[in-house]
């Protein structure tokens, strides 16, 4: 039976508005940013072609390199624990006998819907040098008080915190649902084979959760290296968080140059390198994936 003209149509019909929407907000403005880094763009006067003088600028620009070691050490700081923290409480809010279950696995999410401002407060409250709980249980153990925003491990820790209480629970909520999909016979046949929990959480867990794993790594890189309301909100009325830029990121040194400096141009140039960065990111995710299904029986 041959389909109508409408019949064949309809299908890229029902697409066609995800494709319009993306190739406004999303395609036209990265074909945009890469036009505009060949200029010197001035946003109310002259655009001057520059050809990849900003690009040359970037490399010798030790701002942006340390915008780059800033971001890369959050990212470590931060995306590492916090995936393995979310690992562990799914593990066990998917084994806990727990009266309320539905409570507990929601719970975890609270951290992602409560505002950025409010938790960027609370945290530079944590970590303030006079009066911060941190500092005060460093003090009771003989230590002496920590400016964690004066130096750049400490603020770094502060800013890898933030993003670790954000997103652990989405994470783990992620790890929950990939785990509810995994049998309660496999648990408990290896129980009866004598598998004790870490062995199950070894041979059952991880192998089950492997491209959830990797989805979460590479998102949470993406996101990572993108990483720009938690260091500007912890130094209010600063772009360079801190006098040193011992905090300040990629995306914050484009706010930087392209928004605090108008250098329009230039700004485009760090959000090519920025895409440059994450397009690696997604190749390695490519052949992570692949490996996976390689690798499966």
């Amino acid at each position: 039976m041959r389909l109508g003209v409408r019949d064949r149509l309809a299908p890229y019909a029902y697409v066609a508005p995800f494709f319009l929407l993306f190739a406004v907000f999303g395609l036209f403005p990265l074909l945009f940013t890469f036009y505009v880094a060949l200029y010197d763009w001035d946003p109310i006067g002259e655009h001057t072609f520059v050809g990849l003088d900003n690009f040359s600028r970037l490399v010798d620009d030790t701002r942006f390199w340390g915008a780059v070691r800033n971001t890369l050490s959050i990212w470590a700081l931060s995306t590492v624990p916090q995936l393995l923290l979310a690992l562990g409480v799914a593990h066990v809010l998917n084994h806990a006998r727990l009266r309320a279950p539905a409570f507990f696995r929601m719970s975890v999410l609270v951290p992602y819907i409560t505002s950025v401002a409010a938790t960027t407060i609370v945290f530079l409250q944590l970590f303030d040098r006079d009066y911060g709980l941190l500092n005060w249980l460093l003090g009771l153990l003989g230590f002496e008080h920590v400016e964690f925003m004066a130096s750049v491990l400490g603020s770094h820790i502060m800013i890898a915190a933030m993003v670790m209480w954000r997103w652990t629970g989405y994470n783990t909520l992620l790890y929950l649902a990939a785990l509810q999909a995994v049998p309660r016979e496999v648990y408990e046949a290896a129980a009866v084979d004598g598998a004790g929990g870490w062995r199950q959480f070894r041979h059952i867990t991880i192998p089950s959760l492997r491209p959830i794993i990797v989805f979460t790594v590479v998102s949470s890189t993406i996101g990572g290296l993108q990483v720009f309301t938690e260091p500007l909100l912890a130094s209010p009325g600063s772009l360079t968080c801190g006098a040193a830029r011992q905090c300040q990121t990629l995306t914050l040194f484009l706010y930087e140059q392209g928004f605090g400096r108008f250098q329009f141009g230039y700004g485009s140039a760090i959000g090519v390198a920025l895409f440059v960065m994450v397009v690696i990111v997604a190749t390695i995710n490519y052949l992570l994936a692949s490996r996976i299904r390689s690798e499966r029986p």
